[in-house]
C-alpha cells in the first residue's frame, strides 16, 4: 500500500469506490463491456454479500456506493471484480518483455536476432482504487447525485435516465437492472452487528431525487 493510503474497514459504514482503467484506457467504452462488468459486479456482490446502494459505469472507470462486504472487505471484493473483467476481456496477451531486461534471442530469416516474445497479461486497471468513507445521509445523497449526473457532465447523455450503465432508472422508475439495488437478500443475521449494519443500510435507502 502506497505511502498516505489508509482505508477504515469494520467500522459499518459506506463505502464509496473509484476503479479506474489503466492509464484512463476506455476499457468500458462499449455497452457490451459495460453489462459485463455489471455481471461480474453482480455475482461478486453474493458472493462477497455486500448491498450496492449506487453505481455508475463510465468509459474508462466506474463508481459504485456500497456496504461493507460480510466476506472479505471492499478491497477483496474490488480485486475480484477487477481480475475477473480483466480475464474475460484480455485472457493473454503477447506483449515483449519489458524494458531494462535482458530477453532471449532468437533468429529469423537471414540470423538477425529478434527480441522474444512472452506471454503477458496486458494491464486493464489501474493497481488500486479510491475508498471514502460514506458516514453521514448527506454524503450518500451527494455520492449518489454525482455518480447518477456523470454521463450527463460528459456529456454522453443529456439526461441521467438516457444512460443504461447507472442505478438512477432504479431509483427515478424502480427498474431492476443486472445490479441489484438496496438488496439485502445476501446479507446474513449472525448477530446483533450484522443486524444493525443490515437495518441502516435499509434505513438509507430514500429517495435521492
Amino acid at each position: 500500500m502506497p505511502k498516505g493510503l489508509k482505508r477504515f474497514y469494520g467500522t459499518g459504514e459506506l463505502h464509496y469506490i473509484t476503479c479506474s482503467c489503466y492509464r484512463r484506457k476506455a476499457w468500458l467504452g462499449t455497452g457490451r463491456q459495460r453489462d459485463l462488468l455489471l455481471e461480474i459486479l453482480e455475482e461478486v456482490r453474493q458472493q462477497h454479500r455486500f448491498v450496492v446502494l449506487g453505481y455508475v459505469v463510465m468509459p474508462e472507470h466506474f463508481h459504485l456506493l456500497m456496504s461493507e462486504p460480510q466476506v472479505g472487505d471492499p478491497s477483496t471484493a474490488m480485486q475480484s471484480v477487477k481480475q475477473r473483467f480483466a480475464q474475460r476481456v484480455v485472457p493473454r496477451h503477447r506483449q515483449r518483455r519489458p524494458a531494462g531486461t535482458r530477453p532471449l534471442q532468437k533468429t529469423q530469416g537471414a540470423g538477425h536476432p529478434q527480441p522474444q516474445l512472452y506471454p503477458q497479461p496486458m494491464p486493464v486497471w489501474q493497481p488500486r482504487f479510491y475508498d471514502f468513507n460514506v458516514w453521514t445521509e448527506r454524503k450518500r445523497v451527494e455520492k449518489l447525485r454525482y455518480m447518477h449526473r456523470n454521463p450527463v457532465k460528459r456529456g454522453l447523455v443529456q439526461e441521467p435516465e438516457q444512460w443504461l450503465w447507472s442505478s438512477f432508472r432504479y431509483y427515478r422508475y424502480g427498474e431492476a437492472g443486472s445490479v441489484r439495488v438496496n438488496a439485502c437478500d445476501v446479507m446474513r443475521m449472525n448477530g446483533s452487528g450484522a443486524a444493525a449494519g443490515i437495518m441502516q443500510v435499509r434505513a438509507q435507502n430514500g429517495t435521492i431525487l
